[in-house]
């Protein structure tokens, strides 16, 4: 099977921790597909993630198209779970793309991202005024200027309302397709999972299970990410 981004051993400990926040944590991506990484509360997704993109130090390796990550992250795409700015400054959505590619004109290429991502006729919308799903939108937008070839996004249905969050999903599987885009995604809804994702991770801290959603996700693995007195219901659409 071809991988795009592997994982093998990755353990990430913080400073004055007395235990890991990840511990040996070792998977492999396909190319475009939708990978998601799920686990409750504190199991290490975000830590996960950051130990890919290079933000804090791990020990394992990382190996991107079969080099290593830290030569590889301007292929990579972002979006983080929560993006924080002074709702009071005024800055337009245009603005705001153009601060990722200040070099160049991008003009076009920004015009064609927002019809993409179906927020054409917001170029010059105030950020601040935007909804949850509308600047997830934009942020989706952001991480796809420089041609990505790997969409990396952390809980972004966070502050999203149910209807944008399938929305949003829907229009990254069509990103996915139309781009031939590969996305790990960290998640807590399972219904997306079962809707849009090709394979699951499951850590809580360490490694729980992965693999197609209809064979990884059983009640067995829920005990061990979720602990006991949860009703599991298989999904088999």
């Amino acid at each position: 099977m071809n991988t795009l981004l592997q994982l093998k051993t990755i353990s990430v400990t913080y400073p004055g921790a007395s235990h890991s926040s990840v511990e040996s944590i070792s998977f492999s991506l396909e190319p475009y597909s939708i990978t998601a990484l799920i686990g409750p509360n504190g199991s290490g997704k975000s830590t996960l993630l950051r130990a890919i993109l290079g933000f804090i130090p791990h020990t394992g390796s990382i190996q991107f198209n079969g080099k290593p990550m830290k030569e590889q992250l301007h292929l990579v795409g972002y979006v983080p779970q929560r993006f924080q700015f002074d709702t009071s400054f005024p800055i337009t959505v245009s603005e705001f793309l153009h601060l990722s590619c200040a070099d160049q004109n991008f003009d076009h290429e920004i015009e064609e991202l927002l019809t993409q991502v179906k927020m054409d006729g917001k170029k010059n919308a105030q950020l601040s005024e935007l909804s949850g799903g509308q600047l997830q939108r934009i942020l989706l937008a952001r991480s796809l200027l420089r041609d990505p070839q790997l969409l990396i996004l952390d809980e972004p249905e966070a502050g999203i309302d149910a209807g944008g969050e399938q929305s949003f999903y829907s229009l990254l599987n069509e990103m996915v397709k139309a781009k031939k885009l590969t996305v790990l995604i960290a998640t807590h809804e399972l219904d997306i999972v079962y809707s849009f994702a090709r394979q699951v991770v499951c850590i809580n801290r360490t490694m729980v299970c992965s693999g197609p959603p209809q064979k990884a996700l059983n009640e067995d693995m829920f005990t061990k990410l979720y602990g006991h007195g949860l009703q599991f219901y298989g999904h088999h659409h």
